[in-house]
């Protein structure tokens, strides 16, 4: 007998990234609103074709446009795999803000899982987004996703790209 679980039903999966961007210049995510979630999860990919030591950072925002968007104030917890070609296995990284994949050419994994609880929520900060340092590499690429658990399972789960 299968267990009952649906990812798409479970979760909102909202893209973070148009697709697969280069690093070149640094990336800006989109926003998610994080009002109606129970928890997120940011998975990014990263396709190193030259080392670089590029950096992901959280972010929280007062709406899904950006504003005021500023750096987590708390740590949320990361796991990372430094080579997905060679393993599967994401390993637990220190609890933080950030996240820094090594230098090398290699396909990588980072996965940040954020309650909204480590938000600002008093200042009005209800928004979840990261950035991707500039890699000055046109050939490093990254490809982000949110994943949002919500707080109430419904067939129509309100958008979370609308504040």
């Amino acid at each position: 007998m299968a267990y009952p679980r649906s990812l798409p039903e479970e979760f909102k999966i909202v893209d973070a990234t148009a697709g697969c961007v280069t690093t070149n210049g640094g990336v800006a995510s989109d926003w998610v609103s994080l009002k109606h979630a129970h928890k997120a999860w940011v998975v990014l990919q990263f396709t190193q074709a030259v080392g670089h030591a590029t950096q992901v950072a959280l972010q929280q925002a007062q709406d899904v446009g950006g504003t005021g968007a500023k750096a987590l104030a708390r740590n949320a917890k990361a796991w990372a795999n430094e080579d997905t070609g060679a393993s599967d296995a994401l390993v637990r990284q220190a609890d933080g803000v950030s996240y820094t994949v090594a230098g090398d050419v290699k396909k990588k994994q980072v996965v940040f899982e954020v309650d909204p609880a480590l938000l600002d929520m008093a200042g009005g900060f209800d928004c979840l987004g990261f950035t991707v340092a500039n890699s000055a590499q046109a050939s490093n690429l990254v490809a982000g996703q949110f994943f949002l658990l919500g707080r109430y399972q419904q067939a129509a789960p309100p958008s979370a790209v609308v504040d």
